[in-house]
């Protein structure tokens, strides 16, 4: 579990991807704005 791992933050970070353990920022905002959305309708 290191810099070499694919799966864990550190890895991700190390190789410069994204995943379940390091999220895209541009995926959260996109999912956040959904949840904003959904409260109004409610």
């Amino acid at each position: 579990m290191g810099k070499g791992d694919k799966r864990s933050k550190k890895g991700k970070i190390v190789r410069g991807s994204y995943g379940k353990a390091r999220p895209n920022p541009s995926q959260q905002k996109k999912k956040e704005k959904q949840k904003q959305e959904a409260k109004k309708e409610a």
